[in-house]
């Protein structure tokens, strides 16, 4: 039997299933390196994923099983284009498969969106979902927010921002962060979506969740629901609109908290001279070929802060090719292709990187069976088997780089520290925010004695 060590870059869902996918071939004797930048694992299910979701997060634990496969590491702290890159992997491994994912936001591209005060929605998530690199700068000083995009992102932005320190306090949120959103004076938030209701990306469990939010009215003009159609819609749009009507018909209360939504609206400019005041927007309506136009009615909405969610986008990596237009690594079954379409032997691609920021996590199972069947593929009917680089002499190539490697018994005392510190604070989990504190938790050498 052929043997192969194959490199996975991203240990989130994709990369992790992909990894959990090769172990589990039975034509080749496969090891997998599983590469992160961060010293933490599972990617957009540990930063991503809404703190207030803890039953989403339980799909860690199936991921933690992964990476206890004898046959599977875990090398964090080790980042792509900078500790190594593609000639480093060629020659140290039979394949590689890239699992980065989609980090980057779409930006809208009007006037005033370098304004302060105009912010991301990813920068916002990973502000309070603990990771590493996100600055410490949301105050939440102002009064109104603006939430730009009818996604589930939106509405987790909105509804964080909607809660009560008690609702939050069981959460994994770093300290600073529950302290932050405690002050906050956030009051109105305004979700801001392009078309109608009907059109709306968001699942029906996440808009029923915000009919438990203690101290918050959720707004919505009767008068935008009308003219939503109900024919020819599927189950779920149908249970959207019910929510989305139910809310709707609600009197206004003195909760101290409103999340107020718009349809048919399309911002067209972010007011304000140095910092967000405003922001300007359009009336639309669908056009018969089902795009949408505007009307040339213009609504002026006040707000201090705008996060826009609108999409994610790929990042390209070093030395592979890249479509710039729909942010994914060109490919034909995982397969990386470059211009010419000619494939590009031993490079493959996963999960977001591949397809685009679609599905839910279960889509990347999917999703490298196709890719890791690909590998499979190549591996067996290539002529000459290659070599496979023992995982000691992974190691010394990235001692001799100077890269300081934090394995998986690194993350175990990073995972034992956060649990401690939230047993402290009585519930499950506090998270670590800080590169210091999880490198040196993750170097940190046990003595006994």
């Amino acid at each position: 039997m052929r043997n192969a060590r194959i490199a996975v870059i991203g240990s989130g869902p994709a990369g992790l299933f992909a990894a959990d996918e090769l172990v589990r071939q039975h034509d080749v004797d496969v090891e997998v390196d599983i590469i992160d930048r961060v010293p933490a694992p599972y990617g957009l299910v540990r930063y991503g994923v809404a703190p207030d979701h803890p039953r989403i997060k339980a799909v860690i634990g199936s991921l933690q099983r992964i990476l206890e496969n004898p046959k599977v590491r875990f090398l964090g702290n080790v980042e792509f284009g900078t500790d190594v890159d593609r000639p480093f992997l060629d020659a140290h491994y039979n394949a590689t498969i890239y699992a980065t994912g989609a980090s980057r936001d779409r930006a809208m591209g009007i006037t005033g969106e370098d304004l302060l005060g105009s912010r991301s929605a990813t920068a916002f998530v990973s502000w309070y979902g603990g990771h590493p690199d996100s600055p410490n700068d949301f105050h939440l000083r102002e009064d109104t927010v603006a939430v730009i995009g009818a996604g589930n992102v939106a509405l987790d932005v909105a509804r964080i921002l909607a809660k009560t320190a008690a609702e939050l306090d069981s959460t994994d949120m770093p300290p600073h962060v529950l302290d932050t959103l405690r002050d906050s004076r956030v009051r109105d938030i305004h979700v801001i979506c392009r078309r109608g209701p009907e059109f709306a990306k968001f699942t029906t469990k996440e808009l029923r969740e915000l009919r438990n939010l203690t101290d918050a009215d959720i707004i919505i003009d009767p008068a935008e629901l009308i003219g939503a159609p109900r024919e020819g819609l599927d189950k779920a749009t149908l249970a959207n609109l019910a929510v989305l009507e139910e809310f709707a018909s609600r009197p206004r209360t003195d909760r101290t908290h409103r999340i107020h939504f718009h349809f048919w609206r399309n911002p067209v400019e972010i007011l304000g001279y140095e910092h967000v005041d405003g922001l300007r927007i359009e009336r639309t309506e669908l056009s018969p070929d089902g795009t949408v136009h505007g009307t040339g009615e213009f609504d002026t909405l006040p707000a201090q802060l705008i996060l826009r969610s609108v999409g994610y986008r790929s990042v390209p990596l070093d030395g592979l090719p890249f479509d710039s237009v729909r942010g994914t690594i060109p490919n034909q079954l995982g397969r990386v292709v470059d211009g010419d379409g000619h494939v590009v032997p031993a490079q493959y691609v996963t999960g977001w990187l591949k397809r685009g920021p679609s599905g839910v996590i279960g889509t990347n199972r999917v999703d490298s069976v196709e890719t890791v069947a690909s590998v499979m593929e190549d591996l067996v009917s290539s002529p000459e088997p290659g070599t496979s680089v023992s995982a000691d002499a992974v190691d010394a190539a990235l001692r001799t780089r100077g890269v300081k490697v934090i394995g998986y018994d690194g993350w175990l005392r990073i995972n034992g520290d956060e649990i401690e510190r939230g047993r402290v604070a009585g519930k499950d989990r506090t998270k670590i925010p800080d590169w210091d504190t999880l490198r040196r938790l993750g170097h940190e050498v046990l003595t006994s004695g």
